[in-house]
């Protein structure tokens, strides 16, 4: 007796690809959800969380930051290292490189400019959120950073003081951008030849 296996091979295909359909599916609703994450849940709308869940003071802060950084690094980590092209991979291999060196001679340098946005993205989230964090928390605590200051001297209409807090908020975020990050980049992407 012969069996026609044509049945069983298209539907093998068939439940493959509705397989395949499905897993990319799930892949871009993660995805999607974690850039939602990041765009549609600002870290300054988890400050009543973390005033409950934490009271005032600095571990307060650190989680609403923590939340402004995190997604911002991870995700474009992670897209630096799915970009990291197979010929690399295969060079680092033929060179002897396994795990943890392989990691570390190949993919952290050819993901590092896409690590090095998201080092810079979290950084600007971080210091609107921080800023806008002293604002709530010193209202509530009476006491706090450049946000609280700026936020008090608002109260007293003392100007030139909000000016001025206004001011070395900028002046701090210039330094951070001109002087940190432009020497990290300087030191490895320009000098690898990987500028974008």
């Amino acid at each position: 007796m012969k069996v026609d296996t044509t049945d069983f091979s298209s539907a093998d295909s068939r439940a493959s690809s509705a397989a395949a359909r499905w897993f990319s599916l799930a892949r871009r609703m993660v995805r999607s959800a974690e850039a939602a994450t990041d765009a549609m849940l600002p870290a300054i709308a988890l400050l009543p969380l973390a005033l409950i869940w934490f009271g005032l003071g600095d571990r307060s802060i650190i989680f609403v930051l923590v939340h402004s950084v995190l997604w911002a690094v991870a995700l474009n980590t992670h897209s630096g290292f799915r970009s990291v092209s197979n010929t690399l991979r295969m060079v680092g291999r033929n060179y002897g490189l396994r795990g943890p060196r392989l990691i570390a001679k190949i993919l952290i340098p050819a993901a590092f400019p896409s690590i090095l946005t998201g080092l810079k993205i979290g950084w600007a989230f971080a210091w609107r959120t921080l800023i806008a964090a002293e604002l709530v928390f010193g209202v509530s605590s009476g006491k706090g950073g450049l946000g609280w200051y700026i936020y008090e001297h608002k109260n007293m209409l003392d100007i030139p003081a909000v000016f001025a807090g206004l001011f070395t908020v900028i002046l701090i975020g210039l330094v951070v951008e001109n002087l940190i990050f432009r020497n990290i980049e300087g030191a490895t992407v320009r000098r690898w030849g990987m500028q974008t």
